[in-house]
């Protein structure tokens, strides 16, 4: 039996990815910006630009998690047609969706004691959350039963890997994810850092380079040595209103592994554009581990 595959907005889904599939939702979330809140839903992807113009003029945006009554709705749409759900979240380690989804799993499997209701952490986000989505999406179609998509992912979102860089600090210091001092410094001296979402899904720094080139040679070095299988397997890149840059970090991915060309690209959407800022660049692929 078929089953329909959630998931929400902080995997940047792009609308050309979401009109391949059948049996897929994407749930929105909130953000905002000029004093207006905003669900940013995955038909919202030709605002983009317009966001990112706002972020560079010096705009400020925040966010907000899933709505409850959204996944709520979602859920129950689906599960009063007698179907299965498995809801891939962005990841806990960074925002409270995962919650969110597990509150409306726990009203409505109260309310519809036969129904199958599976929420994954996906401890990823962005092209990652993304790239979950698409396995469970190929094991699906392939034939594979819910329970045994639902172990697959669990047994393997350790072997997600997610590395990207920031072009400017200050984003990251309003998100809490460095100081103040340091932001300022690294601004100065055109510090541009590496960093990965660790195995509770949280970001943290790994690397600080000088320079842009350097801080993307340094993604593909990553992608590159990490890599397993090192062909055949799909690589995600994430960007945020950069695909000038993005094309040149997938240019030495390919360099370095020429086997390996199943490439899929999109924008960061308002979510996570929101904290990492514009001119962010991210990869995303299967590795031993994180």
């Amino acid at each position: 039996m078929s089953f329909w595959i959630v998931t929400d907005v902080g995997s940047d889904m792009s609308m050309d990815f979401y009109k391949r599939y059948e049996k897929l939702k994407v749930l929105p979330m909130i953000y905002r910006m000029d004093g207006q809140e905003k669900h940013y839903n995955v038909e919202d992807e030709p605002t983009l630009q317009d966001f990112y113009r706002k972020l560079r003029e010096g705009h400020q945006a925040s966010t907000a998690a899933v709505p409850v009554d959204s996944a709520t709705q979602v859920f129950e749409e689906i599960i009063k047609e007698g179907e299965a759900l498995l809801y891939i979240t962005l990841s806990g380690g960074i925002s409270a969706s995962i919650q969110s989804g597990e509150l409306a799993a726990k009203m409505l499997l109260e309310k519809y004691p036969k129904a199958r209701i599976s929420v994954v952490d996906s401890l990823m986000a962005s092209g990652g959350q993304l790239l979950m989505v698409y396995y469970a999406l190929k094991l699906r179609d392939e034939g594979k039963s819910f329970d045994e998509v639902v172990k697959w992912l669990t047994d393997n979102r350790q072997r997600f890997n997610a590395w990207f860089t920031v072009d400017d600090l200050n984003h990251l210091f309003r998100g809490g994810r460095v100081s103040r001092s340091s932001a300022f410094i690294g601004s100065m001296l055109r510090i541009k850092p590496v960093m990965h979402m660790n195995h509770e899904g949280k970001l943290i720094p790994l690397a600080k380079t000088q320079g842009r080139k350097r801080s993307l040679k340094e993604l593909a070095e990553k992608v590159i040595e990490l890599a397993n299988p090192q062909e055949g397997q799909p690589i995600f890149f994430s960007h945020g209103d950069c695909g000038e840059d993005i094309q040149y970090l997938a240019g030495l991915v390919k360099e370095g592994l020429p086997k390996n060309t199943g490439f899929e690209f999109v924008t960061l959407g308002t979510i996570i554009g929101a904290h990492a800022g514009p001119g962010t660049v991210a990869v995303f692929f299967l590795a031993d581990h994180r």
